[in-house]
Parts: structure tokens; sequence; C-alpha cells
């Protein structure tokens, strides 16, 4: 993490990669930096931008690690475009292709035209070229009414999960559904900004008009839109392919590309198909596909015996000990750096880089979980999987299902693929010996981590 300084204002941004051709990414609202790598989607979605480009990534003034902006200050879209200069400069770019997203599209339209000779390329997904209210010439935008009510609710619930689900909801309908990035979205927007904060945010954004400037770029210029994104513009939905193709139409030479998805956020859906389509307009070359296979620890868990545990204590104190279980389950994953992929009965899917982690993560998990009055059984192991945008398969998933069923009360029992690779650690196991898992071939080594 470094500081840029623009003006009086501190600048937080960072430098990924050593690609031959820098390329700056605007986010499009709040942004965080330090979160943004806790969340796997988003971290593979830099990784795979700066696998081919030197990335330079930043918080905008106002959000996220950089300075926040003075109850007495509205700072001039030309002042906002600077701190992007400021970035670059700190960052050692002379030239860099801009790419930003959604609300950022504005400061990279100002800064192509500002300085061509700096800019390599424009590309602009989701792009708008007039925020705040909209008019008859620009009907992408929310009347007076609608963008006070969006103030008043958003000032109200700012950083609730409730709020973060709803609003996930209309960023990303893909992810929607997901607790694990509901939950990391609520933290963004926390520690992005205050409620206030958001409000001074939404204000400089509501004056954000560069239409004028569009039909004098001279710089290559790729309009990048996703046919189905229902982007939310001060409280309310408006067509982003619509709005973009206006865009493309104004700027001379612009390039217009559509690819399928219905998520306004790049690193939600097919990502893969916006990086590919970035690089092949810079470099004339599409990167290779990323890896659809990769080396993982996956850990199952589940309760022990829960229908007698339902009819002991009745549902609604199961249903509140379930929870409370979940709830420590997402603190150990969060703790240990595991990623929850799915939850099954009573228990929950999760993968680690590393089998320590993985280990660790389910000895906390039994530990706390006795703590409750309940039993959980945990199984281990690490293996080649198969990867589908946020869903994970393969034989290694089954093998992982397999040895926690056979796990008994309280026990983390893994593979011997597991227990070879912490060997030198100060973990120790006792031998299970050799078992059948069910629907896998031949015959499995097992040990149960002693506690």
């Amino acid at each position: 993490m470094r500081y840029a300084r623009s003006g009086a204002v501190n600048i937080a941004y960072q430098v990924v990669g050593d690609g031959p051709v820098d390329l700056l990414y605007i986010p499009g609202w709040i942004s965080h930096l330090d979160l943004y790598w806790e969340e796997p989607a988003v971290a593979r979605f830099l990784h795979r931008l700066a696998a081919g480009f030197r990335l330079i990534v930043f918080d905008r003034r106002g959000t996220g690690l950089s300075d926040r902006v003075p109850d007495d200050e509205l700072p001039t879209l030309e002042g906002r475009m600077d701190d992007a200069r400021a970035v670059l400069d700190a960052a050692g770019s002379e030239q860099a292709v801009v790419f930003a997203q959604g609300y950022g599209c504005p400061l990279a339209i100002i800064f192509a035209a500002t300085y061509p000779e700096r800019t390599r390329a424009l590309v602009l997904y989701s792009a708008i070229a007039k925020a705040g209210e909209k008019t008859e010439d620009y009907p992408w935008g929310s009347t007076p009414e609608e963008a006070e009510a969006w103030r008043e609710v958003s000032a109200e619930r700012w950083g609730t999960e409730e709020f973060a689900r709803e609003w996930l909801g209309r960023l990303a309908p893909s992810a929607a559904g997901d607790p694990r990035q509901i939950a990391w979205y609520a933290r963004v927007m926390r520690a992005s900004a205050t409620p206030t904060a958001s409000q001074r945010f939404s204000e400089m954004n509501a004056l954000m008009d560069v239409r004028a400037l569009l039909p004098i770029l001279h710089v290559p210029t790729l309009v990048l839109e996703r046919k189905d994104v229902v982007a939310p513009k001060g409280g309310v939905d408006v067509s982003a392919l619509e709005e973009g193709q206006y865009v493309a139409e104004r700027i001379p030479g612009a390039k217009l590309v559509v690819v399928p998805g219905q998520d306004y956020l790049p690193w939600v859906g097919d990502q893969e198909a916006l990086v590919s389509e970035v690089a092949a307009f810079v470099t004339g070359t599409r990167p290779a596909p990323e890896p659809d296979r990769a080396l993982l620890t996956v850990l199952f868990t589940d309760i022990v015996d829960s229908t007698g545990s339902l009819a002991e204590l009745g549902d609604q104190r199961w249903r509140e000990l379930v929870a409370e279980h979940y709830i420590l389950i997402e603190q150990a994953l969060e703790r240990f750096h595991g990623r929850e992929v799915d939850r099954a009965g009573d228990g929950v899917f999760a993968t680690f880089d590393g089998p320590g982690r993985a280990i660790s993560c389910a000895s906390e998990i039994t530990r706390e979980v006795r703590r409750l009055g309940l039993e959980v059984r945990a199984g281990i192991h690490t293996g080649e999987c198969e990867l589908d945008g946020d869903l994970v398969s393969g034989i290694a998933v089954h093998i992982g299902a397999r040895i926690a069923a056979l796990a008994a009360p309280g026990e983390v029992l893994v593979s011997s693929t597991v227990k070879d690779l912490v060997a030198g650690s100060e973990l120790r196991f006792e031998e299970r010996g050799l078992t059948e898992l069910k629907g896998i071939p031949g015959e499995w080594r097992l040990h149960a981590l002693r506690r």
C-alpha cells in the first residue's frame, strides 16, 4: 500500500504485476483496497488484470483508505481527476490504459481529454457520461424526489447486512443469495465510508456531467457492456446497455462490445470475458484462459445427531443453535482465510489454499461449537478441483465429503494426502487404518487429528 499526494489529500493506491503496459483501474462507487483482497472473486479479477498489465488501483478521495472529504468542501470533477494523475505520477507511470467502471467513467473521460498523451487507451465498463438527475436528453437517472429518498434510506441503513443484501441484489444478482458475499459487502460499506461520508460521495457523483467532452476524445476507446445489466443510479435502476450505447455513439471511433451477463460488478459472473476483451482491445491478443482446475484443500463439517437434537430441543431452540453454529464457522473461516462454497444439511463445505489452515480451522470449529452443546465432525482432503466461477467440484470434493461422513463426534479426520502435506509441522495424528469410501475407487488411509 502506498499513498500519493494530490494537493492536500492523500490517495491510497497499489501496484500489482509487472506487465509491459500500465493499466489504471478506477472503481465505480465505494472501494477499499485492503478488503478487496479478502474477497476471492475480487482478488481473482485484479490478479487476472495484473497477469497481462502492470495494474495500478486506488481508492478515490472520500472512500476506502484515502482521505475523507471535509464537510465544507465539494471537490470539482477536475480536482478528482487530478487524483488519478497524482497516482500515476507516484507509480512512475508515463502512459497507461485507463479502465473505469460506472461512476468512475466521467473521471476517466476527463482525464483522457486532458491528458491524451498519457492515455494509451480508454476502457469504459458500464459507461456513464452524466450522473445526478435525469433530463429529457439524458433519461438515465433519478428524479429529485427519488434521489432524496435514496439518500434518506442509505443514511439510515448504511452498512447493515439487510441493506447490503438488497444492494447486492441490484449490483450482482448472481451473488445476491451468497451469505458470505453479503457479509463482505456490508463490511466494505462500513469500512469505506460512514453514512455522512457516503452522502458526500453521492453529492460529488451527482455533479458529474462530461457529455460535452465525448466528441473531443481522441484516444482509442472501448465501451464494454454486459447485455442485461440493470445499473442502480440515484436509487433507481437504468439500462446500462442503453446508456453505454449513448456514450459509444458520441466518442469518435469508439468500439462497443457487448458480452452476456447481468451483473454490474465486474468480478461477479464471467469476469474472464471482460478481461479478455480489455486485453484484446489494448494488445490485439487475448490472454490464455485462466486454468479451470486448481489444487485446493476441501473441508466438510456436519452436526452430529442433528435429528435427535432437534427432537430433544424443539424447532425454535434448534434453529437458534444452528444459526449460532454457523456464525462460529464463519468467524473461523475468516480467521484462517477459508472460503465457504456451500451449505448442505447442517454443515459447511469450504476450501483453503493450504491444508494447515484447513486443519486449524476445523479444530477451532469443533472446539468452539462444543461450547454450544453440539458436536461437529469434520473431514479434510487435498486434491485437484474443477472451478466454474464460484463453484468447486471434482473427485477431490467427493472424497472430502466421504471422509467427513466417517469422522467421529468432535473429530477432524483427514486423508493421508493431507497428513503428508503437513509433515514437519506440530500437528499430530492417529491412524484410523484403511477404509473404502462410498463411490470412490480403491482403499483410503485415514488419520484423526489429536486433540
